[in-house]
């Protein structure tokens, strides 16, 4: 079953379609009069060299105390020492199965309960209290709990992302379902859609702006809370490599252990966009 109606915009929404007849890249961006992605991309690693850059300068001139800020020539020599010597794969893949876990059960249960929140409406005003009050609440205070319920596996790392996944995906999907245009949920019951082709064909698409956009977020949250949870106890994982380089007083790992963090996240991150381009490939073009 095929809807046809207007779309309310969801927050990374688009506004009235453009022209049909030209949807390559380049007329879009020209369209927009936006920078086409390679010249984004070359500014962006241009900006990043002149960071690292001024950072080196500044450090080897003494402006800058190496012991507390080391140079980015150290921590990439560190970076290249553990990828080179295996020693940071373990560690990553403990890390990754957290984060994973945590990220696929965090964002199915937030999906799952905001579409049914959204569509009942007894439900939310009934739970709405309950998870206000649970999502105000200091995750890092959860953490010492977890790890004496579920030990120091994983699985005190993966319950402790889960409550920084959850909320997120939770509020954007409620929203995003809550927010469809009521004339376009009008005209489907009277073309005689039954809740199932609604949910299918109406929510789901229009609630899907909201959702990627709580994924993306969740992803780097994810991982955030993987490492906070090695951090705090645990016997591996990239978190653990951060804590253990701190005992020690060695900046370089600790930084080093951020870095591979970063790469990691926006890797992921790159991954997710391109689901995202892939299921919103009908969203209307924008005009100039």
């Amino acid at each position: 079953m095929t809807i046809l109606g207007s779309r309310k915009p969801g927050p990374r929404g688009n506004g009235s379609p453009g022209s049909t007849q030209d949807r390559s890249p380049a007329s879009r961006s020209t369209r927009r009069g936006e920078m086409s992605p390679l010249a984004m991309r070359s500014i962006q690693l241009l900006l990043t060299v002149v960071v690292l850059g001024a950072w080196e300068v500044l450090g080897r001139a003494g402006v800058i105390d190496e012991f507390f800020f080391p140079l980015p020539s150290d921590i990439f020599q560190t970076v290249w020492l553990w990828v080179s010597s295996g020693f940071v794969f373990p560690h990553l893949w403990v890390t990754m199965q957290e984060a994973i876990l945590a990220f696929l059960v965090g964002a199915a249960v937030g999906l799952l309960l905001g579409f049914i929140l959204a569509r009942v409406r007894f439900l939310e005003r009934l739970l709405d209290p309950f998870l206000q009050m649970f999502n105000a609440l200091p995750r890092v205070v959860l953490a010492p709990i977890f790890l004496l319920w579920f030990g120091l596996g994983i699985w005190s790392k993966v319950a402790f992302g889960f409550t920084l996944v959850f909320f997120i995906v939770f509020f954007n999907t409620l929203e995003g379902v809550k927010s469809v245009d009521r004339v376009l949920v009008d005209n489907a019951r009277m073309l005689g859609a039954s809740e199932k082709q609604l949910l299918r064909h109406v929510f789901i698409p229009s609630a899907l702006t909201w959702i990627f956009s709580s994924l993306h977020i969740s992803v780097g949250f994810a991982i955030t809370g993987a490492v906070v949870g090695e951090y705090l106890g645990a016997s591996g994982g990239v978190g653990y490599a951060i804590a253990q380089a701190q005992g020690v007083f060695d900046t370089k790992g600790v930084f080093a252990g951020m870095f591979i963090l970063m790469i990691v996240v926006l890797i992921i991150d790159l991954l997710v966009n391109r689901l995202e381009r892939h299921l919103l490939r009908w969203r209307p073009v924008r005009s100039a």
